[in-house]
């Protein structure tokens, strides 16, 4: 596999972002961070702040992006990429894929250094097909909530092939289909969060419409292995990572409440704009090419997630 030894990671103190920095750590690699806090946090990323190949700036990547020396990849996570964000960054989100995907590919190009875009599953929008593969173009509402995020990231996408066609940017483009883990936001807006807590904190579980609608669920280590095996391929257009566990919303309050022993009941509200009723990865390229599995499964995966949910829970 190719050495990576400097690198730079936007969005590294978000969720996905810090676990992906401290892998990065394990492999050798010298992590610099470049975060806005915007969604992210100090908390995510505090044991490496003393770790002798990490550094962290305080920076907004849609901004001009300088870093000193050599850089042999660069990893672009920079994003608020929550529901609640969608109407209450709508801008920034925009902002961050249009312009600092531009400013970090003009960062690679400069430094010759391969780029890895952490796009979403999200670019399929409410999907006609089911599983999709990366072959399919989506169903995307480009004018409703979700769609500055939705056409944010198909921007990125396409601004990212046309650094690789034009000017010979090595790039790969990551897929992330629904993941999650410790170091999630508490107050994330999206269900696994939601779940957990309330049934936590002993309140009824909101499941959206009737709760039928589908996610394919991945642990955040899944995806972090995938992204390793993915910066380090040849492989430049779009890989799908994530779980062909698909479970409805109603069927993961359930379990959410199961493994939390809670006396939480379920209770009902409206289903957002364009809410996909359907989502679910074709990974015959990750496995075939990247010889990647999902390891921890998502039961063991939310039995991590309730243990994590509790003690910040409890200090909060």
């Amino acid at each position: 596999m190719t050495k990576f030894g400097r690198v730079l990671v936007t969005g590294g103190a978000g969720f996905i972002g810090s676990h992906l920095s401290r892998r990065l750590l394990e492999e050798g690699c010298e992590v610099i961070v470049f975060d806005n806090l915007l969604t992210g946090s100090m908390n995510n990323i505090s044991e490496l702040l003393g770790h002798p190949r990490f550094s962290f700036e305080h920076y907004d990547v849609t901004n001009y992006l300088h870093v000193d020396g050599a850089l042999d990849a660069i990893l672009h996570f920079a994003s608020p990429a929550s529901p609640k964000d969608f109407e209450r960054l709508p801008i920034q989100i925009l902002k961050v894929g249009s312009l600092g995907t531009h400013k970090a590919l003009g960062l690679a190009k400069a430094k010759g250094a391969r780029f890895l875009l952490a796009s979403t599953s999200e670019c399929y929008g409410d999907p006609d097909v089911s599983p999709q593969p990366e072959t399919y173009w989506g169903n995307v509402n480009p004018v409703g909530i979700r769609g500055v995020y939705d056409e944010a990231k198909r921007f990125a996408e396409a601004m990212t092939m046309a650094y690789h066609r034009h000017h010979g940017v090595e790039t790969r483009i990551v897929r992330i289909f629904n993941t999650f883990g410790p170091r999630m936001q508490i107050d994330d807006g999206r269900a696994i969060p939601n779940f957990f807590a309330q049934a936590i904190r002993g309140e009824d579980v909101t499941v959206y419409g009737d709760g039928s609608q589908t996610r394919s669920i991945n642990y955040v280590s899944n995806l972090v292995e995938g992204l390793w095996r993915l910066l380090g391929s040849d492989h430049p257009t779009p890989v799908n990572i994530g779980s062909e566990a698909e479970i409805s919303m109603l069927e993961l309050a359930k379990k959410i409440i199961d493994l939390v022993g809670s006396s939480s009941k379920i209770v009902y509200g409206e289903l957002p704009p364009d809410d996909p009723k359907v989502r679910r990865p074709d990974t015959t390229i990750a496995r075939t090419v990247l010889g990647w599995e999902p390891e921890i499964s998502p039961t063991e995966g939310l039995e991590r997630t309730r243990d994590y949910f509790v003690e910040a829970l409890s200090k909060a």
